[in-house]
């Protein structure tokens, strides 16, 4: 019975995709849901065109299945830890409310050697206010895990050129931020997508690499994307 309706929803949204025009790229429509994308460099998208980021990537391929998101409010930025996302929020306030909200940050927590019980507290107090700008709803909050910059060209690089650093300790790291923020998600009801494995498959490949060898191309994205679309369609076609 589970798996009929399911195949009933899925003939239902390809339906709705041929019927409902997508909205292009930065278009606004009055009737159309809104998106805040929270975040750093992987938000962002150093080094890629915009079109390129994942959070746009997943708006545009919502609209392609008929529903109708508008392309996100992006507070993110290169470099940012927790407690500064949290400040660039602060400064941005009040934000209102959003029907969908994203959230992915810590890789620059590790990378500056902060430990795991502070990211603990500084990522449950951003959860938070994800849920909050979502409107209280949980289920409008996607979480992506932090993937593994040890596995790019750059990571190589860096753990030969600076004393202390190996690849195998940046993976422990991050795997333990990334239990942390799983265990908060799944407490608060909240989608989290683990897109690390995907990153140490295959970051080290140069079509999956922006220009400076650490950030995702516009091809790893799209991957990302793709893992993060049935979270995110099942959290909005229930509007």
């Amino acid at each position: 019975m589970r798996r009929w309706l399911e195949r009933l929803r899925y003939l239902l949204l390809l339906l709705a995709a041929a019927s409902t025009p997508a909205l292009g790229a930065g278009a606004h429509d009055s009737d159309a849901m809104t998106y805040l994308a929270l975040g750093d460099s992987y938000t962002i998208g150093e080094g890629v065109a915009e079109a390129g980021r994942w959070p746009l990537q997943l708006a545009r391929a919502l609209r392609e299945e008929g529903i109708a998101l508008e392309d996100p409010r992006v507070i993110a930025q290169t470099g940012w830890t927790t407690d500064e996302l949290s400040s660039a929020i602060d400064a941005a306030e009040p934000l209102g409310t959003f029907d969908f909200v994203s959230l992915l940050i810590g890789v620059n927590n590790q990378y500056r050697g902060r430990s795991a019980e502070d990211y603990r507290d500084e990522f449950a107090g951003l959860l938070e206010r994800a849920i909050g700008f979502a409107g209280g709803r949980r289920d409008r909050v996607l979480v992506l895990s932090i993937p593994d910059w040890g596995a790019t060209s750059f990571g190589e690089r860096h753990v030969l050129e600076k004393p202390g650093r190996d690849l195998g300790r940046i993976a422990r790291e991050l795997d333990a931020y990334n239990a942390i923020a799983s265990e908060l998600c799944s407490a608060r009801g909240v989608a989290f997508v683990d897109i690390t494995p995907l990153s140490r498959e295959h970051g080290g490949e140069p079509a999956m690499l922006a220009d400076d060898g650490l950030h995702p191309s516009a091809l790893m994205y799209r991957a990302w994307m793709q893992l993060a679309l049935p979270a995110a369609r099942d959290a909005l076609w229930a509007r």
